[in-house]
This record gives structure tokens, sequence and C-alpha cells, in this order.
């Protein structure tokens, strides 16, 4: 016990511990040593990177023309079909892609290949003084000047014109999104407003079969268009607004209010397919619910309660379509939507 009493003076073992830790640090490396390019000492290659730089830049300028062609040749070809459709999408995506991929690969290969790849380490400060100002108005000179971007007018130019040329199609797009103005009036009168008539019979889609009354069993759903739909002359932008399902109910299970009592027949009710959220088309119906949902964004709508909407971000209930039966007992319209179909933020220009 005698000889523990004994040691280190009060103190000396934390120190120890600390020179234990110092020894046990690696040591710092440093920066590795540099590796010259063949750009760096070859004017030749420099100037092969350089035509490489600005064909990326060309490529990217090539991909917006591409959008352009693909968005108002293709898009005014008159009536299209599904197949042109998917095409002129996949144009407008692959205009877009390579105007995108042409200015960040084209950037990245001109930082890796022709840019000053040496490393430096400098003590970070906060910039006060007009002297520091001064400092880094000179640093970012030095960045320009390093960058070659004032000797290499190749890649300048061709830089300018992507980086002019590449927002120009997100305008195009932006602006078949306005919803001020006339545009936003032409959007909701060409919503308002269908194939659907009076005496407009139901058909089965894509088939155009009729539908008679006989036909509908409860429980059961019916893809409808218009009579005559096929043979429109626009036949996606009219299928696009007149799309319906059609179902049957128990009469006693259905909430109808004022006004609406003859728009169904003997539980027979037809509704816009198109859903009041961004338009994507209705396809799942719940029997035992009597619930429709939306498979984009999960909006539900009651069957038996007019298709109000129950969860989900949809702004309000879907279009119903008056319906009754002709002579020879086929399902026709009475009349068109009483409402616009569709998104409900077109109608905001209403209130």
């Amino acid at each position: 016990m005698g000889d523990h009493s004994h040691g280190s003076p009060e103190g000396s073992g934390t120190v120890a511990k600390a020179d234990d830790v110092a020894q046990d640090r690696f040591p710092d490396p440093g920066l590795p040593p540099h590796r010259p390019r063949i750009a760096d000492s070859d004017p030749r290659a420099a100037k092969r990177h350089e035509r490489q730089v600005a064909l990326l830049f060309t490529i990217s300028i090539i991909g917006t023309l591409f959008f352009f062609v693909s968005y108002f040749v293709l898009g005014h070809l008159g009536d299209m079909t599904f197949a042109e459709l998917r095409v002129q999408n996949a144009a407008l995506g692959l205009g877009t892609a390579f105007a995108m991929l042409g200015i960040g690969v084209g950037i990245v290969h001109w930082a890796k290949t022709l840019m000053p790849d040496h490393e430096l380490v400098e003590s970070r400060h906060e910039i006060r003084t007009e002297e520091d100002r001064q400092d880094a108005v000179e640093i970012i000179d030095t960045i320009i000047d390093e960058s070659g971007i004032k000797r290499r007018p190749l890649i300048r130019n061709t830089l300018i014109g992507a980086i002019a040329l590449a927002p120009i199609p997100a305008i195009f797009m932006f602006r078949d999104l306005d919803r001020t103005g006339n545009t936003a009036h032409q959007m909701i009168e060409s919503l308002s407003h269908t194939m659907w008539d009076k005496g407009v019979r139901l058909t089965r889609d894509p088939s155009g079969t009729p539908i008679k009354a006989s036909d509908v069993q409860i429980g059961s759903v019916f893809h409808v268009i218009p009579e005559g739909l096929n043979e429109a002359e626009n036949v996606l932008n009219e299928k696009a607004k007149a799309v319906v399902l059609l179902m049957r109910m128990d009469p006693a299970e259905m909430n109808i209010s004022e006004g609406r009592e003859t728009w169904n027949v003997d539980g027979i009710v037809a509704y816009s397919k198109i859903c009041t959220h961004v338009g994507c088309p209705i396809a799942l119906y719940e029997q035992h619910t009597h619930h429709l949902l939306c498979p984009c964004h999960q909006s539900t709508f009651d069957l038996a309660n007019e298709c109000k909407v129950v969860f989900g971000p949809a702004g309000h209930a879907l279009p119903q379509l008056p319906i009754t039966v002709d002579a020879e007992g086929y399902l026709v319209a009475q009349s068109d939507f009483h409402e616009p179909v569709g998104p409900a933020y077109w109608e905001r220009g209403k209130h």
C-alpha cells in the first residue's frame, strides 16, 4: 500500500495521456504530388479538348432546337394518334435531356482538361475591409483568367449560345399552364363543352358499341365515350373531355340532391372519368364501398353521394352526366355536363 502512495505528481497522468494521443496521430500527408496533364504541355491536345467542349455545348444547342421542332411542328400536325403523341413526348424529353446534358458534361470536361488543376490551401476569413474586397475582386479576375474563357472564344460563344437557348423550352411549357386573362377563359369555355348533347348515345370505349340499360348490372362498370367520337376531327382532345364512367347502384343506397332526381336510370349513373385534381383518368371502383379512386394521388369519390370527395387532394366532386333511355332502350345523354370537367383550378377565374 505504501508503494502505491508514491507516484507521479498530481496531473501527470493527464499529461502522459495527452502525449500518447499525440504519438498516435497520423502525420499530415500534405497535398498529393501534382501530375501535369497532356493539355498543359501540348497545345494540340489543348486545342483538341477545346473543340470537344465546344462540341458538347453545340449538342446542347441542337437539343434545344430539336425540342422546338418537336413542340411546334409535331404538335401542330392536326389530329394525333396515341402513337404519334408518344413519339412527340419522347422527342420533347430527348431534346430537353440533350440540352441540359450537353451543358453539364461540357462544363465538367472543360474543368477537367483545360482549367488549371493545381491545389492550394488558404485560410478562410471574413471579408470586411476595402482591401479584403479588392482581394476578392482579384480572386474572381484570376478565376476568370485561369478558366481560359477570354482566350478561348470557341468555348465562350458555344457556352453562351447553349445557356441562352436552354431555358427557352421551359418558358413555352410554363406558358401552356397560364391561367390568367383570355387563356383561362378559353380553357374554361373549352372544358365546359364536350361532345355530349341531348340524345347522344353512350357507347363502350373504344369500340363505340351502344349500351342498353339492361346491359348494366349492379356493380358493373363501363368505360364510356359519346357516339361518333371515333370519327371526330380531334379524337384525343374530345375524348380527354368526354370520357365517362357508367355504373349501377341500388337506388335505395343513393343520396340524390334536389334537381338531380331524373339524372339516373334505375340507379344507373354516369360521371366524368377525369379527376378534378390534376386530370388523371379514374379507373378503380370499389363496389362494396361505392368509392371511385384516382390512381395518381389517391383522391377518392363517393358514388353513393354524387361522387363527392371523401379523401385526397381533389377540389370538388366529379361532374355528373344526366342520362336517360331512348325508345330502343339505349342509354343516351340528356344534355352536356352542367359544369366544366377536369381539374378544379381552371375554374378559379370564375370566382
